[in-house]
Order: structure tokens, then sequence, then C-alpha cells
């Protein structure tokens, strides 16, 4: 049996090495995947050379399969134990990103981004299954907090940095960036991650896979996760459509890195906040809140023409400083994506494991997050061919017509509101149907108890 990694009873911080590095490991890789995420289309269109449509959908592909490979790669984990997949993970990560900057050709590219993809996935399951083999009953949600504070941190740094190395050196080089952050958690972990035995009582791949069947051959379930994917088309478009809309409308000084750092920095406020607010509130009933607000957000982004008409070509805020309308509007579009999230993304594993078969809630909740997997392909495709549309690459256009082209830009973000105006809709919906069948169903089993007939 393992020894209480926490030391004794009560609530403590002491945690064992393994706890501690893998932390500082998912810090590291946070700051290396989000330099780079930010800066990907952009990588992929002015430096390799793929037009926004390309570009776009390989992104989506990507981020899809970071999203749905983990339940086989964790599978495959628990078969050669947390310490060896961990290093091969890193190991992929560090041979990805390297060969991202050193090699940025279409011939070398998408084969790197498919190793990035597999080694991403290892990452999430294994370092949250070291949280929770490394912590017991007492100090568990403490164990949990710091991990989604290296989260956070690790998010927001990389995104930082990524601006000056992208001003000063190129976006090509945000991937050596990324490569060194991996690198060294490959060191950490040769080094620091023993001493435990990690090894979990996993699923095989097969049973897995079958998992995997029944959830999307659920009908009640792959509607749900089609619906919520409509929010995350949304959130996709910080990382789809945010960074070369933001350098093409403003300039290319611009940074939509520091930009997009503004969606976990409201999230780390208000999450606490608003789920004491809701915890009285059914999930269905917070998740309904966010999703009424996401539409909102992707007007208050298409409102830069109108802002602009107010107060001219630039925004006079405190402290004497000035913004461009277009950045002043993202961001507010931005807060409000984190807003939202603080309402849907805690309730919504609780309300789809609430959907599942009863005593089966534990594997359906390893694919829970299907979602992201749609919003990604869908969030990217759609985003590649609006940009081409309302906002074109300003190299495959004359000088002289920039404006023209660019006049309608705003246009892109009416598109993502209906989609979650219709998402938002939909989710009220399937409430009531839901409900409705719910209710016949336990109808149903107490005239049945009572000997009478069913309905």
């Amino acid at each position: 049996m393992m020894q209480s990694p926490a030391g004794g009873g009560g609530s403590t911080w002491r945690f064992p090495v393994a706890f501690w590095s893998a932390n500082a490991v998912e810090l590291f890789e946070r700051a290396a995947y989000y330099a780079m995420f930010i800066s990907i289309t952009l990588y992929l269109t002015n430096v390799v050379g793929f037009d926004d449509v390309d570009a776009a959908w390989i992104s989506g592909v990507f981020t899809a399969g970071v999203y749905f490979l983990p339940p086989f790669t964790g599978a495959f984990a628990d078969r050669i134990g947390f310490r060896p997949a961990i290093i091969l993970a890193f190991t992929l990560l560090t041979i990805g990103y390297f060969v991202l900057g050193a090699m940025p050709y279409k011939a070398t590219v998408l084969p790197a981004i498919v190793v990035l993809m597999f080694g991403g996935s290892f990452i999430k399951s294994i370092i949250t299954g070291t949280v929770a083999k490394t912590s017991d009953s007492s100090n568990r949600a403490r164990a949990f907090s710091i991990f989604y504070g290296m989260v956070n941190v690790g998010s927001f740094s990389g995104k930082s940095i990524a601006y000056p190395l992208r001003i000063d050196l190129g976006v090509e080089y945000v991937n050596f960036f990324s490569a060194g952050m991996t690198f060294l958690a490959v060191i950490t972990v040769f080094f620091f991650f023993r001493g435990l035995s990690l090894q979990r009582e996993g699923k095989s791949l097969r049973e897995t896979w079958r998992g995997f069947v029944r959830v999307v051959t659920n009908i009640r379930l792959v509607t749900l996760i089609v619906i919520v994917a409509g929010f995350w088309i949304i959130q996709q478009q910080m990382y789809a459509t945010m960074p070369k809309y933001v350098l093409r409308t403003v300039g290319p000084t611009a940074a939509p890195e520091w930009i997009a750092n503004v969606n976990p920095f409201v999230v780390v406020a208000c999450v606490v906040l608003v789920t004491h607010l809701m915890k009285r509130r059914k999930a269905i009933t917070s998740m309904n809140i966010g999703m009424m607000i996401m539409p909102l957000s992707a007007l208050c982004m298409a409102s830069a023409s109108w802002l602009a008409s107010v107060t001219g070509p630039s925004v006079h805020l405190p402290f004497g400083l000035t913004a461009h309308p277009v950045t002043v509007t993202l961001i507010a579009g931005i807060i409000l994506q984190g807003l939202a999230e603080c309402f849907i993304s805690p309730r919504y594993l609780e309300f789809f494991s609430l959907q599942a078969p009863k005593g089966e809630e534990g594997m359906y909740l390893g694919f829970g997050h299907l979602h992201s997997f749609l919003s990604a392909i869908l969030g990217f495709g759609i985003s590649g061919y609006l940009l081409s549309t309302y906002c074109p690459d300003p190299r495959t256009i004359a000088p002289e017509q920039i404006p023209a082209a660019y006049a309608s830009a705003h246009v892109i973000w009416y598109y993502f509101a209906g989609i979650g105006l219709l998402a938002a809709i939909a989710l009220f919906i399937y409430q009531r149907v839901t409900g409705a069948i719910d209710a016949k169903r336990a109808g149903d089993i107490h005239s049945q108890r009572k000997g009478e007939p069913a309905s």
C-alpha cells in the first residue's frame, strides 16, 4: 500500500517530490503549448506558406486530436507506467517544437504537428493522475488547486513571452522557446519524477474504444455535445481568428498574445465567486446563463466600427492610455467569454454525468470533452473561410485595396454570434425535452411499482 503522501493526518502543504515535479512540468508544458498555440495560424501562413483556409484546418485537426486522444494515450500510459509515458510525451513534444522552429517547410511541419498532437495528448491524464496519486482525502482539494494554478500560470506566461519573441525574432522562434520548455520538463522528470508507484488500474485500449462507441451512439449525449460545441466554437476564435484579425486590422505590432491573456485572468478572478453564487442552482441553469452571454461576446467584438465612429481611431483609457477600437472591443468580448466560461465549465461535467446511464457515469465522463474535439475542427475550419473572405492575407491584395478589403472585417463576428445564439436556444430546448422525458419515465416507474399500467 502506498504511504500517505501527505505524511500523516490533517491537511498540509507537504507533498512528495513527484507531486511538485509533476506540477513544475505542467507549468513548462502549458507555457510551451500556449506560446505556440496563440501563434500557430500565423506561423503556418506567414512562415510556412499555407493560405488561411489550409492553416485553419491544420490547426483545427491538431487541436481536435489533442482533445480526442487522451483517453487512448492514457490507456497506453497505464500499460507502460507513468514515468516512461511522461518521458516519452515530453520527448515527442521537444522534437515536434524544435522541428517547427528549425524546419518550417510544408513537408516537415505536418509530421511535426502529428508528433505534437500525440505527445500533448499524453500529458493531461498523466499529470492529473499523478496529482491524484500523490495526495489523499485530507489534502486533495489543495493539491488540485495548486495544479490548476500551475495551468494558469503556464498559460499566462507562455503567451506573454510569445509576443516579444514574435516581434524581436519572428514567429518561428516561438517554437524554440516551446522546445526549451519541454526539454526542461524532460530533465525534471528524469531526475525528480521517481520514488512512487504511479501505475493506475485503467482501462485497456479495447475497453476505451468500446466506451467511445457507446458514447457516440447515445443520442442524448451526442446532442448535448453538439450543442455545447457551439459555445466552444466561439471560444476557439481566441486562437483561430483573433490573432490574424487584430494584426491585419490594427497592425503588426499589435499584441494578440496579451489580448488572449485577458481570458485566464478573468476566469481565475471570477470562477470561485460565480461558482459560489450558482451553487444552489441546477447545473443546467448555470450553463444556460453562460450560453446566453457567449453570443453577446461575439457582438461586442463586432462593434469596433461603431466604437471608432464615436471615439475616432484611438480610444482614450484611464491613466493616459490609448488603444485601437479593435483592441478595446476584442478585450471587452474576451472578458464576456471568460465570464461565460465561469458559468459553464465548472458545471458542464456535472450535467453531462446526469445524462449518462446510471452506474456508468465514470466511463462516459472520460469522453466528456468531445465537444472540444468537435468545436476545434468546426471553429478553426469556419475561421479560415471567414478570414479569407472578410479579412484576407494582406500579401494577397494590393496595398491600396486593403482598406476596402477590410471594411467588413467585423462581419466575421456576426457569424459566431449567430452560432452562439443557436446553441443557447438549442440548450434551452434540450433542457425542456429531456426534462419531459425524464419526468414521464419517472412517472411510468412509479406507476409500475404501484401495479398500474404504464402510460
